[in-house]
């Protein structure tokens, strides 16, 4: 891992120089790092699911890995349970500035959903993981705090419709993508008709949903899918890292801030723009009450950096 971190898999409540990984095939494993104090526990959370706060120079960011290897990272209902207990522990904790989720799996970001599963579950059942998948993208999307996809390997289907309910992606030239449903008979069922065709527009979407195109990173960033291409390197995580600088650049700005910006653009582009603005204006009065933005006039005045706390 390029950066320190805290290896954690999430709960409220706080522990002192411990690690807690719990698995679903064998019993929680104590892990006493030298130097490091937790903030957190683990909860139910297996380990198809890496949650890690990251330190140091990284601090505030916390990262996603999803790590099912045998599966290509496909998406079943129990990662999507882990998912979805990942995103609410890490929703109301204002420690936590910026959020990636990565594949800890090479060549792979995710198949989509697990197809295997998939062919033993009843229509009804079908119906029903698809509903909370499509739930959960909004988990995704209304998370308080911005949130970067990594792709340094394929993400086809459902696993690219996660990354578009992030704020931002990264990828690399090499990145293979797209919504592949078609193939199947069936439409992208996790919000990608929408979100795709807000990012580049209905008539591009339709050619790539009604054909299941499968296109590179360098594609993705021309189309404006994705915000930043790179060149795979030997570590096969160079989407991750530019998602690190990425995160890296948000954590020094005022937090607060930070979350009624991205109020204001989500709410913005669903409106026209006289309500849009109506927002804005809305999103701006909370920031005027706040501790933080006198700290910035402050540090303005007096030639230093400010040192934002999320109040």
């Amino acid at each position: 891992m390029a950066a320190p971190l805290r290896k954690i898999l999430a709960s409220p409540s706080a522990l002192t120089k411990t690690q807690f990984i719990h698995t679903f095939k064998s019993k929680t494993k104590f892990i006493f790092p030298p130097t490091v104090q937790c903030r957190r526990s683990i909860s139910t959370l297996g380990n198809e699911l890496n949650v890690e706060y990251l330190d140091a120079e990284h601090e505030g960011i916390v990262v996603f890995g999803i790590n099912r290897p045998a599966a290509k990272n496909a998406v079943n209902r129990s990662v999507l349970t882990l998912f979805e207990e990942a995103v609410q522990a890490v929703r109301y904790d204002k420690n936590v500035r910026s959020v990636i989720i990565k594949s800890d799996v090479p060549g792979i970001f995710s198949a989509g959903a697990d197809l295997k599963e998939r062919v033993t579950l009843s229509p009804k059942e079908v119906a029903s993981f698809v509903d909370r998948l499509r739930k959960f993208t909004m988990d995704i999307t209304n998370l308080p705090m911005p949130v970067i996809a990594a792709l340094d390997g394929t993400a086809v289907g459902g696993g690219l419709e996660f990354a578009l309910a992030c704020d931002m992606r990264t990828a690399t030239t090499t990145t293979q993508m797209g919504l592949v449903e078609t193939r199947l008979a069936i439409i992208p069922g996790g919000g990608g008709t929408q979100r795709l065709a807000r990012l580049v527009g209905p008539s591009v979407a339709k050619e790539l949903i009604f054909t299941a195109r499968v296109f590179n990173g360098e594609k993705a960033a021309e189309l404006g899918i994705v915000n930043h291409v790179v060149e795979q390197d030997d570590s096969n995580e160079a989407a991750y890292k530019k998602a690190l600088d990425l995160a890296k650049e948000i954590i020094p700005q005022g937090p607060i801030a930070v979350q009624m910006a991205k109020l204001a653009i989500n709410k913005g582009m669903d409106v026209d723009l006289t309500s849009a603005l109506a927002y804005e204006g809305a999103y701006y009065a909370q920031v005027i009450p706040t501790k933080d933005r006198i700290e910035a006039l402050n540090a303005f005045k007096e030639k230093r950096k400010p040192q934002f706390k999320g109040e």
